[in-house]
């Protein structure tokens, strides 16, 4: 889901008074603008302003189509500073702030946008763009129930309009609501039938309702309007294997590889087929691959690359500054506890090995010990092994969904790891979780572009 750029010049030269010669030049600066804009020429557009905006420094529509013009060039951080130039003259616009959100959430300040699309929605109620933008924003950061009541109230005012209906297709599809997503992309397609992403999105729907047949079909028709697509060769082999045609899925795998040589799912699901049909060393290769391919999680700790924003000495001082919350417990018979305190005890005083083999044996003695899982994993990180320590603090969330510190410092991990997004999101979680200083590494780490994953 991608919020709507919107380019939506104000016609607005009639508010350059034609009382001097140069007010009247302005106006014709401002139409120029407008003329080059709407052919496309945004860089003679952002000089015409320029010009307007000499002659009336707070003409706020001249720094507003400014700003879009920059935002069509793709300078988003330039358009926003024309932006609230525009809002700092004319803080009634809605407009003003919508546009600015757009440029907040192509940067992936989501956040940010969002406050920018309410206060577009507080000034105009009824701009479905508005209520979409922040339902798409919303989704980005894996709020989707509010997600899905923005882009509901954008379909009531704007009925059919094809970006919402898919966008709320995908969002129900995270939502496991998988029948209103089936009926949102079937509208899609009937509206637009040469989409790939709807056939994608509802074949994805069927898959899920055990509608296999159906799934194909719909994959066959995404892969017709887009054959160099490898991801869905993938998708449809992934269906064949539910059907149990091996060695259907084997060749659409087999073309995924081809097209992609680096997709790990399609050698997980190449060797699962593989494994069925008896070639147990064929299946084995493949899903050593399906390990091994970008995986950040395996490989020797020592050879690790700090390839995101949190370098590892930043890394070592935030993980530091959490504190464990160490309360005794009572012994059980298996004495777990007993390990795990003595693990926490002979990290505080730098035996880091052997505090981790105590906090193994916590684990294996009770293997739903969360506290064990996050002590080991912030004893492995201190040691420089974090992909280990992803992998403890995953078994900790999984165990104990309300784990701040684990989301946390899980983040921090996976963005010094160049999971930077994944990494945001985990913070993020963090903060609504109640652990503030999440939102202080939020600010210093997540509001520039991350690394695409």
């Amino acid at each position: 889901m991608k919020p709507l750029l919107l380019f939506t010049l104000l016609l607005a030269s009639a508010s350059l008074s034609h009382h001097t010669l140069a007010q009247r030049s302005a106006a014709e600066f401002f139409d120029d603008g407008n003329t080059k804009a709407g052919k496309g020429d945004f860089p003679g557009a952002v000089q015409s302003y320029t010009t307007v905006i000499g002659m009336s420094p707070q003409h706020a529509p001249s720094f507003f189509n400014r700003g879009l013009a920059k935002a069509n060039l793709k300078d988003h951080r330039g358009a926003i500073a024309d932006y609230n130039s525009a809002i700092d003259f004319d803080p009634k616009v809605g407009l003003y702030y919508q546009s600015r959100g757009v440029s907040k959430s192509i940067l992936e300040d989501h956040r940010a946008a969002i406050m920018d699309y309410s206060k577009g929605i507080e000034l105009d109620p009824e701009d479905a763009k508005s209520y979409y933008n922040r339902g798409v924003s919303y989704a980005k950061i894996l709020n989707h129930r509010n997600a899905l009541s923005d882009l509901d109230h954008a379909l009531s005012l704007q009925p059919d309009d094809l970006p919402t209906l898919y966008a709320r297709g995908s969002c129900k599809q995270d939502l496991q609501e998988y029948a209103g997503s089936l009926a949102d992309f079937t509208r899609v397609i009937e509206l637009s039938p040469k989409r790939t992403g709807a056939y994608v999105g509802r074949g994805l729907a069927k898959l899920e309702l055990g509608d296999y047949p159906g799934s194909i079909a719909d994959l066959t028709k995404a892969i017709e309007l887009s054959p160099e697509d490898a991801s869905l060769y993938n998708k449809r082999g992934f269906a064949k294997n539910k059907v149990e045609d091996f060695k259907g899925a084997i060749i659409d795998f087999d073309k995924t590889i081809e097209l992609s040589p680096d997709s790990y799912e399609a050698f997980y699901g190449r060797g699962f087929s593989k494994g069925k049909l008896n070639d147990q060393r064929g299946a084995i290769m493949d899903l050593t691959k399906a390990i091994e391919l970008k995986n950040l999680y395996v490989g020797d700790p020592k050879k690790i690359v700090y390839s995101g924003k949190i370098t590892r000495e930043i890394l070592d001082g935030l993980r530091d500054e959490v504190k464990e919350r160490v309360k005794i417990e009572p012994l059980t018979s298996e004495r777990a506890e007993a390990y795990y305190f003595r693990g926490i005890n002979k990290s505080a005083i730098g035996d880091k090995k052997s505090a981790i083999i105590d906090f193994t044996t916590a684990i294996e003695l009770n293997p739903t010990y969360s506290n064990a899982y996050f002590a080991r994993a912030m004893t492995r990180s201190s040691t420089g092994d974090q992909m280990g320590a992803v992998l403890d603090f995953n078994s900790s969330i999984k165990l104990r969904s309300d784990y701040a510190e684990a989301y946390y410092l899980r983040g921090i991990l996976k963005n010094s790891l160049g999971a930077v997004n994944d990494g945001c999101l985990d913070m993020s979680k963090a903060g609504e979780l109640g652990y503030q200083q999440a939102y202080k590494v939020i600010g210093n780490y997540c509001n520039t572009p991350g690394t695409k994953e």
